[in-house]
């Protein structure tokens, strides 16, 4: 099948086109490269051994979407494209309304005018909002603690309306935890512009020592060394989920709103400890206040994902950093 992959040269969406890939589909990407470079592309044509096809633009502009998606012959759509640092929606909500949520109206008009309804959305954990308990469910209460969490919030029910008029649309809602890794080739990884807002970034780049220390934010939660837990699950791992997630839409015929995670939370600390003896550095950190909305422990009960997909997280907090570091200590060597 075609798979149009919004937002494909970014971190996430670079991994799930090798994924797609493998899964015998062709992905075409679109992609406006805001917060991606176009020698992503060059890197993903090495790794899956194909040409890639990327469209440049964006999902704002329907008309042209519309366009890509008849050229294409689009059979499904991976919607990854959407801003997303927290702190940033806080300071700027309206791009974030403005970007995730009108964006993936012009999208969805789109999909409408040609006939094309098989949709997988790249949600978030965010949605859970401060979480009574761990681990998280999918029939949790539904909150926000900022405007990209609420962006999120929005486009689900967005899309359970869509479903609901429309039958015969079929929609993957996946809720991620904490991505982080690359792909084990090095050639691809997480790559922010400007400071990390993400915490193994930000310890990559201390490792390399373009930055001097990691801030940790609080100290004192009632975790098993003070710091907060989160569920970080491989990229690769992330992407795979994908491919069954859309898998499961074509066969199954049903929709699906499911956790993708680990089941199993790792502290700051730990984080800090599994990245050094992965680069052989030593992490330089400081303690910080709590963040006002930080939460002590958050992570999955990814288990319905495995019932409904047959898929879980296989990789292994050290795997995370040891392809995190390949990347991070090897990126600016490749070549364009």
């Amino acid at each position: 099948m075609n798979v149009l992959l919004t937002g494909g040269a970014g971190y996430i969406g670079s991994h799930a086109c090798i994924a797609l890939v493998e899964a015998g589909h062709t992905p075409v990407i679109l992609d406006n490269f805001s917060n991606s470079q176009p020698a992503v592309l060059g890197r993903l044509q090495a790794i899956t051994k194909q040409a890639v096809t990327c469209e440049r633009g964006d999902v704002l502009d329907t008309e042209f979407v519309e366009v890509v998606l008849r050229k294409h012959a689009i059979g499904a759509v991976v919607h990854l494209a959407g801003a997303k640092a927290v702190g940033e929606s806080v300071a700027h909500p309206l791009k974030y309304y403005r970007n995730n949520v009108a964006g993936t109206v012009s999208l969805m008009q789109a999909m409408e005018s040609v006939g094309c309804g098989v949709f997988v959305f790249s949600s978030s954990a965010t949605v859970y909002g401060e979480a009574a308990s761990v681990p998280i469910r999918e029939d949790f209460a539904l909150s926000h603690t900022n405007p990209y969490g609420h962006s999120k919030l929005v486009i689900e029910q967005m899309l359970a309306a869509q479903a609901t008029a429309r039958p015969d649309w079929r929609v993957a809602v996946l809720r991620y935890f904490n991505p982080v890794g690359a792909h084990p080739s090095g050639l691809i990884g997480e790559d922010p512009k400007g400071v990390p807002n993400n915490l193994m970034p930000y310890i990559a780049q201390v490792a390399t020592g373009q930055r001097a220390a990691l801030q940790i934010f609080g100290d004192d939660y009632p975790t098993p060394d003070g710091t907060g837990v989160r569920d970080y699950i491989h990229v690769s791992d992330l992407a795979q989920g994908h491919v069954a997630a859309l898998g499961a839409l074509l066969q199954q015929g049903r929709n699906l709103t499911l956790n993708l995670g680990t089941g199993r939370g790792h502290s700051v600390l730990e984080v800090v400890r599994a990245f050094e003896q992965a680069s052989g550095r030593k992490i330089a950190y400081t303690i910080a206040p709590r963040r006002p909305g930080d939460i002590a422990q958050c992570y999955a009960d990814p288990s319905l994902a495995q019932a409904v997909l047959g898929w879980r997280a296989s990789r292994s907090l050290e795997e995370m950093c040891i392809d995190t570091w390949r990347w991070q200590s090897g990126k600016d060597t490749i070549a364009p």
